[in-house]
């Protein structure tokens, strides 16, 4: 049993050391820039990617909430507005919250499903499943 014991002991020494209060997902702070009276959006795409939602329904929800016409050029999303960074991330992370992060588990492996004309947010991780209030495909 000591050999047993002994590389118990150094397999507990060689494990990596997990850092309190850091999470596996956190919600990406919007990169860009004011160019006249348009805001300029770098990393809109990237954003969607890690929600793994489709980028026309993230630019439909931040029109709505933001207020503004916006338009994709590139890479870049383009709002027809000077906005501060503080505000758009602001409803970045409110639609994280409505629409990706489970509210069972608090894990952002979610997906939209669409039964008859109820959308639905259901959880990969653990199976939750619940309707989605606001419309936004």
């Amino acid at each position: 049993m000591t050999g047993y014991e002994e590389l118990l002991k150094k397999a507990k020494k060689e494990l990596p050391e997990v850092k309190a209060g850091t999470e596996r997902f956190e919600i990406p702070k919007v990169k860009g820039h004011v160019e006249g009276n348009k805001t300029i959006i770098l990393n809109f795409f990237q954003i969607c990617d890690l929600f793994g939602r489709d980028p026309q329904q993230v630019l439909k929800y931040l029109q709505r909430e933001l207020a503004v016409p916006a338009g994709v050029d590139g890479q870049r999303l383009i709002l027809n507005r000077k906005l501060s960074s503080s505000f758009v991330n602001q409803k970045i992370e409110q639609y994280a919250k409505d629409f990706v992060i489970c509210k069972e588990c608090g894990k952002p492996d979610t997906k939209i499903v669409k039964e008859d004309r109820v959308s639905s947010l259901q959880c990969m991780a653990c199976g939750a499943k619940y309707p989605i209030r606001a419309k936004i495909i």
